[in-house]
């Protein structure tokens, strides 16, 4: 009998492909979740065992948290990347590890084939192909929702066709949870004018008034929340707990997909919207002018070739050699006032904070130069535009 792995999260569009491989086209079918943080125990097991009972072979729980922080969300902050300055591309980068884990699984036993719940109308599609044909050209790619053009009722009918019950109305919203977010997704999404309503997110208000925390950063890595030192993948976790209670990180992002139509999409993301704004905050006192302004060219780059699929190209190592050099000197903390449904920054504090020296107060006192000094610089530095006025005989009306 054919092998096949699914990449497998125990959603609607999973589950029709294990039913629909396993049926109607009698593969062996064997599963696999790729947990980037999105799942507690209790979930894991839930989904395993719903894996076996919809019919799979053998299923597998990989958890990467680890190495997903390591080799791409520490990356996503060096960059401060967020998608048209919205969204902490919080399910375009972990789709990216899971077909990376999915396609060394399947592998691994040895499957002739790969399959994947993707639509033919989205990103998620082209990420996962790209990984797969990389990593293992030889393993044949199936994708059963996107070749039938199957719409979320015709899976729903599917299924209970086949005698599984799946809820039309937990249907209708599409929740994907991982550490660096949560995406939500439903049919207000799919207007340009609806806003998803607020039962929609994960996380409801239960907090009222202010709440301080303080985020302290070495090398760029947040290692520390209100003082008590962990690796930064708990960290993340911790400071989502606490700012889920105010049901912060709310938004809709808008965007043009890699197949070239407009997209909306819902999402929490409470601590990596914090974690990139204190992080960005925390630059502006650490870092030089130009290294600031080369740091937002190819961050951007960076998220836009991480979005799009483009992990494996070379440039993304290029591109990380650099944003990791970039944080020697971003060290500090940055204290944060969380409030319902929003956050702000009220500053910093660090050893190399580029304020605190004795060359001059912004605004203020200069310690470092005379008026005639400044007078010469001035004088010097209009000089091209100064140039080029008089030999065009501009009146600058």
């Amino acid at each position: 009998m054919k092998k096949v792995v699914l990449a497998y999260s125990g959603g609607l569009d999973t589950s029709y492909c294990l039913k629909y491989l396993k049926n109607e086209k009698g593969y062996e079918v064997h599963t696999v979740l790729v947990d980037t943080g999105g799942f507690s125990e209790e979930e894991l097991t839930a989904i395993e065992k719903r894996a076996y009972e919809l019919g799979s072979a053998q299923h597998a729980n990989l958890t990467i948290v680890d190495k997903y922080y390591d080799k791409a969300i520490k990356y996503l902050i060096f960059g401060n990347v967020l998608k048209n300055n919205t969204y902490p591309l919080s399910v375009s980068a972990e789709r990216v590890f899971q077909a990376i884990e999915a396609i060394k699984y399947a592998k691994k036993v040895g499957a002739s084939a790969i399959a994947h719940g993707s639509t033919g109308a989205g990103n998620d599609q082209i990420r996962f192909d790209l990984i797969f044909q990389t990593i293992a050209p030889e393993i044949e790619i199936i994708t059963p929702i996107r070749d039938l053009k199957l719409s979320r009722q015709e899976e729903v009918d599917y299924l209970a066709q086949n005698g599984v019950h799946y809820s039309w109305e937990k249907a209708q919203y599409s929740i994907n949870k991982g550490l660096w977010g949560t995406s939500v997704g439903g049919k207000e999404t799919l207007t340009s004018s609806q806003p998803l309503p607020g039962e929609a997110y994960p996380s409801q208000l239960q907090k009222e008034g202010e709440e301080k925390v303080t985020l302290h950063f070495e090398q760029g890595e947040l290692v520390a929340l209100n003082g008590k030192k962990d690796v930064p993948e708990k960290n993340i976790v911790k400071l989502e707990k606490l700012a889920n209670a105010y049901a912060i990180g709310r938004d809709i992002h808008v965007g043009d997909t890699i197949i070239g139509i407009k997209g909306r999409v819902g999402f929490e993301a409470a601590a990596p919207l914090i974690i990139i704004k204190a992080h960005h905050l925390l630059e502006k006192h650490t870092l030089g002018k130009w290294q600031q302004y080369w740091k937002e060219q190819l961050g951007n780059w960076y998220g836009m070739l991480f979005h799009e699929g483009q992990f494996l190209d070379p440039v993304m190592r290029n591109i990380e050699t650099f944003l990791q050099d970039t944080q020697k000197t971003v060290n500090g903390t940055v204290t944060v006032s969380l409030k319902p449904y929003h956050f702000s920054l009220d500053g910093i504090e660090s050893k190399n904070d580029l304020m605190n020296t004795g060359f001059g107060q912004y605004g203020e006192m200069n310690n470092a130069w005379t008026s005639e000094d400044a007078k010469g610089f001035i004088k010097i530095l209009g000089n091209a535009q100064n140039i080029f006025s008089s030999v065009n005989h501009l009146d600058h009306d």
